[in-house]
Parts: structure tokens; sequence; C-alpha cells
């Protein structure tokens, strides 16, 4: 694996979804749970359906237009559009869109997040080195209060997101205003991330070291170092854990 030293960097970016955070106790059982609140019941293979078509619709709707995550309406409409698809898929009649709205105000809470279990030992010991820590995701304007909700905000020097700052990755400009926010030359950051395009290609754009993380085993192969998880990081900054 290729390596670099800490010594070298300042700064390290993360993305969020599938890089440091995951739904809690999990996107079904949080369908369920809000589904229910309405009257209605779901089978396991009727969740796995709507999920199946959820990662559909966002696929499909991601690669044909991604500007969605630019604004926070535009961002909470494609998510009600999308569990409004998981609904319709589970044959669940009624408002759909009303119950996708309640679905997307339920992730919007901290405790219905949380972070994969490497993530606050390896933050807490990038910040006993000294470097800064920021995220930089496409992500709706309600990221900072999760991170505040979960505790993570106080080893974070900037959180961006994309709704808030009306620039999405790979756009270099969203890697540019955190580079100005945290005080750092994009020499010395390194950009981790779950997403060739999004994270990769941005980060490179402007000079970044970028990581590719890949949590679930897919077997990415990449003109970049990929890692299985934030332990992975320290070893190729030469830390030890």
């Amino acid at each position: 694996m290729q390596s670099i030293s800490a010594d070298e960097i300042e700064a390290v970016f993360f993305d969020v979804g599938n890089t440091l955070l995951k739904p809690y106790p999990s996107m079904q059982a949080i369908c369920r749970h809000v589904i229910e609140q309405f009257g209605y019941t779901a089978t396991d293979e009727q969740l796995l359906q709507g999920m199946i078509a959820a990662d559909r619709f966002y696929e499909e709707r991601y690669w044909s237009d991604d500007t969605f995550w630019a604004t926070e309406d535009d961002t909470s409409t494609m998510w009600v559009d999308m569990f409004a698809v998981v609904l319709e898929e589970m044959g669940i009649d009624g408002d759909r869109h009303f119950m996708g709205r309640a679905l997307y105000d339920y992730f919007g809470h901290g405790d219905r997040w949380r972070t994969f279990p490497d993530v606050v030992p390896v933050f807490e010991r990038l910040r006993s080195e000294g470097l800064r820590l920021a995220l930089v995701s496409n992500w709706d304007a309600r990221l900072a209060k999760l991170c505040f909700d979960m505790g993570l905000d106080r080893y974070l020097d900037s959180v961006i997101s994309s709704a808030s700052v009306g620039l999405i990755k790979p756009d270099p400009h969203i890697f540019e205003v955190a580079l100005e926010r945290v005080d750092v030359a994009p020499a010395r950051t390194v950009h981790v991330g779950d997403h060739y395009y999004a994270d990769v290609l941005g980060a490179r754009s402007v000079g970044i070291f970028p990581v590719l993380i890949d949590r679930f085993g897919f077997g990415h192969t990449a003109d970049v170092p990929v890692i299985n998880d934030l332990y992975g990081l320290l070893e190729l900054l030469e830390l030890e854990p």
C-alpha cells in the first residue's frame, strides 16, 4: 500500500455516509418503525424489496443529475421522493410523500445514526498528532447538528455539507472551501471517502491526497490507496493505533 507520513500532512478530510456513519439500527428497521406509526406493517421481504428500489432510484437520479445535493430543498425533495418509491414498492398506499417526509425528518436526529466502531478511536489518534479534521460531504444541511448530537463536533475543525454551501463533490470548490476554513494547503491534506467519482476525483482536482475506503468488501481497485477501515488510514500515515 502506498503510504504518506503523518509528518507530511496537517489535515484529514472525511466523507460521511458509508465512511463515518450508518443508520441505526438499520435502514430497514427505521422504515418499519416509521410506517408502523401510520398503522402499516411490512414483512422482511417487502422491506428488502423497498431498499432495492431505493438504491435503484438513487443511482438513476444521481447519475442523471446530482445537483440536487446543492440545496436543502432539492436534497430533501429527492429523499422524500425516494422514500415514496420505497413505500410504493412495498405496496403501502395512502399519502406516500407525507410518510416519506416523516422518514426524512426521522433521519435528522443524531440518535438515528451510529459511527462505525473505528471512527472515534481514529479521530482521537489523529487529533493526538495535532492534525486538523473536517467533514466534506454531499449531505443535507442538518449535518452539523448530527455531529453535535453525536458528540463528533469536539474532534472537528469544520463540517461542510453540500446543501449548506451550495456546492457538491466532485466540484473542486467545495474542497477549496474546506481548505480555506482549516487554513491548510492541499498538498498537506488527505481526503477519505467511499465514492471514486465524488471523493477521489474531487480531492485530486485540487491537489489533495485521496484515499478510497471500502467498508463492505466490494473489492474496489483504484489508482489510489484503498483501505477497509479507518485503521487502514493510520497504517497509511505510518501511525500506531
